[in-house]
């Protein structure tokens, strides 16, 4: 898309749309059109409604945003313009903001506006239609208003990407596609990216996260990528897991398989969110680490009952090759606090089914050893839409994983407590870093939703961490 901000004059040939509060619309109807005449019972601005009309040749678009509307909610109600109205769109768009929205609220609708170009269509003989040549007018009395755009511009492009990342099949996402990508973003945003092969991997010690791979014909990738500011404020560390495809190994998965390359959502978010990070030159030193592998059958894989190693030195018993997931953590988290010195360490997963039995589709799971870190994480996720809520990490149900043969089991085999068990899990291998916060996304990443037919990835993670690391600054 191509923005322009404040020109001189309207274009008629334009879509007009203008967003509209509950709580002033006839103000601003009267302000932007003129008139206020439109009965209330056809539009009144509530959330998530909309109304068209043509005034003087030109198309107008009223969006209704409710009162006093959360940024997720803007977000989505400019989605739906090119996601859903795309009849009325052609070349040129321009959108008419009212002079009480705030830079948070634009920038919510500008970020939503271009994720509406976002189509899973991607393998159709009929192409989605293209919207890089769209031309979108701002109207805006906020000061500098186009760095504002080309701040939405690089938030959107950085969710669009977790969003293909997730929904791309399996065939295409594989641990080597994501070590490329990496690279790739090294070249582009000048990055250091280190990605282990299986030989660089063994001799790191990263034997729990190569168990997990040995059944795979697609060779697991350990990738870290280091963003460094010279004024930056604090030191921070990310860990996604990458699980391209999960099978559940030979504790083979019995429904709902061919969702299962969402099972890298945590890496997803974590490599967009450092993408977005280098783009918007934010104050921060980060480190992130995607540990990518394919968890399939074949007669190298790892067992259940089998005992393997891992980078921190602890011996895990294997109850449950389904359980893979914190196995590729464990030692993603244990190289990156034992090689870099962070000040807080978070790492995000789809981890398990426990968290959404928990809270459904609405939040994730948060898990945390520091109260700042854990509320600084919910106050982000509030405000852009992000949520999470905490669960405990009681030493009393570290003891359900207590193995008697090894140091730790990776999966306690019962009906409860599930996503608290494995977090617990997680935490062994942190090394008793004081300010580690484990987000269980499960039931976020991936989903039904209104922009698709099928569950489709949702990005969640990167506007949430966006907002939590400049909200340090």
């Amino acid at each position: 898309m191509q923005f322009k901000t404040n020109p001189k004059t309207f274009s008629t040939l334009a879509l007009r749309i203008i967003p509209v509060f509950e709580e002033n619309t006839a103000e601003i109807l009267t302000s932007k059109l003129g008139f206020s005449g439109i009965p209330s019972s056809i539009f009144s601005g509530k959330k998530d409604t909309s109304y068209t009309l043509e005034l003087e040749g030109q198309v107008i678009l009223l969006v209704g945003l409710g009162t006093n509307p959360e940024y997720k909610t803007i977000e989505n109600s400019f989605r739906r313009i090119l996601s859903k109205n795309s009849s009325l769109v052609e070349k040129l768009v321009s959108i008419d903001f009212d002079d009480n929205f705030s830079a948070d609220q634009i920038e919510a609708a500008l970020v939503g506006f271009q994720l509406g170009s976002y189509s899973i269509g991607f393998y159709k003989k009929e192409k989605p239609k293209d919207y890089s040549k769209l031309k979108v007018e701002i109207i805006t009395v906020i000061d500098k208003s186009k760095s504002l755009t080309d701040r939405a511009e690089k938030i959107a492009s950085a969710k669009i990407e977790a969003f293909k990342l997730v929904d791309l099949p399996p065939n295409k996402i594989t641990p080597e596609y994501l070590g490329d990508w990496a690279k790739n973003l090294g070249k582009k945003s000048k990055l250091d990216v280190k990605v282990f092969d299986v030989k660089k991997a063994k001799s790191e010690g990263l034997e729990a996260f190569l168990a997990v791979g040995r059944g795979s014909a697609k060779d697991p990738k350990f990738i870290i990528i280091e963003y460094r500011h010279p004024k930056a404020k604090f030191h921070l560390g990310l860990v996604g897991k990458g699980v391209t495809f999960d099978t559940g190994g030979l504790n083979i998965k019995t429904q709902g398989m061919h969702h299962m390359k969402s099972d890298m959502g945590g890496g997803a978010a974590v490599l967009a969110t450092t993408q977005l990070i280098a783009e918007l030159e934010v104050h921060v030193n980060l480190t992130a680490i995607v540990p990518a592998v394919e968890n399939t059958i074949d007669k190298e894989s790892f067992l259940p009952s089998e005992i393997i190693g891992s980078h921190a030195g602890l011996s895990i018993e294997v109850i449950d090759t389904d359980a893979e997931g914190r196995l590729i953590l464990a030692d993603g988290l244990s190289y990156l606090i034992k090689n870099y010195k962070t000040d807080q360490v978070i790492d995000l997963a789809t981890l398990t089914g426990s968290s959404i039995g928990t809270f459904g589709f609405e939040c994730a799971a948060l898990f945390c050893n520091d109260g700042n870190l854990s509320h600084g994480l919910q106050l982000a996720g509030e405000e852009v839409g992000e949520k999470s809520w905490p669960l405990p990490l009681w030493e009393n149900y570290g003891k359900e994983m207590e193995s008697e043969i090894a140091d730790i089991k990776n999966f306690h085999g019962k009906p409860f407590a599930g996503a608290i068990t494995a977090a617990k899990f997680v935490q062994a291998f942190t090394h008793n870093h004081p300010a580690w916060a484990h987000l269980d996304i499960a039931g976020v990443a991936f989903g039904d939703g209104e922009f698709s037919k099928t569950k489709t990835g949702t990005a969640y993670g990167v506007s949430l961490l966006l907002r939590y690391i400049e909200n340090q600054l």
